[in-house]
């Protein structure tokens, strides 16, 4: 009996040494999970100890953060920013996709990557790959102007078959430095040339750079006359010239659908000598109209005004 006793209290006094520790555990696990995912910094320009100075947008930014994961270093700076705003800009696409890429030409900078290597099919943004090929193979100035100026469905086809079609597109990656850009699986279908936001801002900078000056001069000017409604009565004046206004953008838009989704893009060259190279792509379902998808690009790119006045 006084053997069962003791092993009694034994027993008693383990138990409460073994809650004792519990309890002494339990505030250090709750802190453990406290530091989880860093806070995202605020959403802005980059600062100059941010930005890399390139020639092209940085491939590999897609806007996307590691949970859990902290740093001192400026590059986790700049992810934090670009998370915030990859965030900003998906609600205001709630159903659908958009990527985004900003550069400075002055700067040689990136200014914003969102989603940058996310693919989209082209719709009417590939006419800038048809227009530089069917400008070196002759085809008068006149033509190419009409084309992208009021995205010119028909004019494209046809130049698109006189070039060689898919060649069009192999040939713009090879000179071009295009990473992500495949043609389109059908042929006859240039719509459905595969893009993204990093490749179309290297044709731009491709315009500026290494395009011949009179390729550069026909291309810039069809831009800046892009007319308010394209060649098959769309209006082709939302994103960048919805939210610009008048006169301050030389813009290529691109619209499609449904296959099985609707596109709505809007590239261009903002600002004095065209600083600023802008492309927003943007993916939506189909029961998405277009009435009210022109309307959320128009609100991403006015998101992103505050970017283009540095």
């Amino acid at each position: 009996m006084r053997k069962a006793n003791i092993l009694f209290l034994v027993g008693l006094c383990l138990g409460a040494l073994v809650a004792l520790v519990l309890e002494v555990a339990e505030p250090a696990r709750h802190v453990v999970t406290a530091l989880g995912p860093t806070p995202i910094a605020a959403a802005g320009a980059e600062s100059p100890t941010d930005s890399v100075p390139s020639d092209t947008p940085s491939p590999t930014s897609s806007g996307k953060t590691t949970p859990g994961r902290s740093s001192s270093t400026p590059g986790a700076a700049k992810a934090g920013k670009t998370g915030t705003q990859a965030q900003a800009l998906a609600a205001l696409v709630p159903r659908g996709h958009v990527s985004a890429v900003i550069y400075d030409r002055t700067k040689g900078t990136t200014v914003l990557s969102v989603n940058a290597d996310r693919a989209y099919t082209s719709a009417s943004l590939v006419k800038l790959m048809i227009a530089v090929s069917a400008l070196e193979n002759g085809t008068p100035a006149g033509v190419v102007k009409e084309m992208l100026a009021r995205s010119d469905d028909t004019t494209a086809s046809t130049l698109w078959v006189a070039n060689g079609e898919t060649e069009i597109v192999e040939s713009a990656v090879q000179r071009m430095g295009l990473t992500e850009t495949r043609p389109p699986a059908s042929p006859g279908r240039w719509g459905d040339t595969e893009i993204t936001a990093n490749d179309i801002t290297k044709i731009y900078q491709y315009l500026f750079t290494k395009a011949p000056t009179g390729e550069r001069t026909i291309i810039l000017a069809a831009l800046h006359g892009a007319t308010e409604f394209g060649a098959d009565g769309f209006r082709q004046y939302f994103g960048l010239p919805d939210a610009l206004g008048p006169g301050k953008f030389g813009v290529k838009q691109g619209w499609s659908c449904c296959r099985p989704t609707r596109m709505l893009h809007t590239s261009g060259v903002v600002g004095t000598g065209g600083r600023f190279i802008v492309t927003v792509l943007t993916e939506q379902p189909q029961s998405v109209g277009y009435n009210t998808a022109s309307a959320q690009i128009t609100s991403v790119v006015k998101n992103l005004l505050p970017l283009l006045k540095q």
